[in-house]
């Protein structure tokens, strides 16, 4: 599992974009001020993604300067909000690898991810070749995808969150209220008992799924 440190000060942002790439397999780190994020550029780690302009006294560019001083190879990708030529020339003079303009869509980081890690580690390091494996179930992490054996799972994209969720977090009971807000977010405001249906078609789908109920309080994956 490849480690990201990701410094960016809106909230909003950073929460998608960790949950993104914690779906697609990486394992990240989120600072919110440079001030934060300097304490861990010893932390091992294989990709930086750095915000231009942050909360407080240092910038991505001070940020990258300690990180080059410590390893003149590791990726690099500087996000803005400004889009002057300025911003991504001087970037890049410092040492970044790439850059990409605020709002950026999600998928178009992963590939830029994916593409800087090659480059760095070799053909291993997309995501999309790693899977992880539930009793009978092998689950491709970048297609999203679920087989037994030859076939495919036909699963919604709220029952693969779902799916992996419990994976991801096995022998853990959760409260209905927890698995709607890790599932839907801010998205859906009716009856935590949409938690009990997505969880009854996924038990159909896959039955293999050791889902013990807790009454009166949730669910957890065994």
């Amino acid at each position: 599992m490849y480690k990201i440190n990701l410094v960016e000060d809106e909230q909003d942002l950073a929460n998608l974009v960790v949950k993104y790439l914690q779906k697609m397999g990486y394992e990240v780190s989120h600072y919110s001020t440079g001030e934060e994020a300097i304490k861990h550029v010893n932390d091992p780690v294989d990709l930086w993604i750095l915000d231009i302009m942050l909360t407080g006294n240092l910038s991505g560019y001070d940020l990258i300067k300690e990180i080059r001083a410590l390893d003149k190879t590791m990726p690099v990708i500087f996000t803005s909000a400004r889009s002057q030529d300025i911003d991504k020339i001087l970037g890049l003079e410092l040492g970044g690898d790439d850059y990409l303009a605020k709002p950026f869509s999600l998928r178009e980081l992963l590939l830029r991810i994916q593409h800087l890690l090659t480059r760095a580690y070799g053909n291993n390091a997309e995501v999309s070749s790693e899977t992880i494996e539930y009793d009978e179930y092998q689950i491709d992490l970048t297609k999203r995808s679920v087989r037994t054996g030859d076939d495919v799972i036909p699963l919604t994209s709220k029952e693969y969150d779902l799916m992996y969720f419990l994976i991801k977090n096995r022998s853990k009971a959760f409260e209905r209220e927890e698995i709607l807000k890790a599932i839907w977010g801010d998205e859906h405001g009716g009856s935590n008992r949409v938690v009990d249906d997505l969880m009854r078609r996924l038990r159909q789908k896959m039955p293999k799924l050791r889902i013990e109920t807790i009454y009166g309080r949730g669910y957890r994956l065994l």
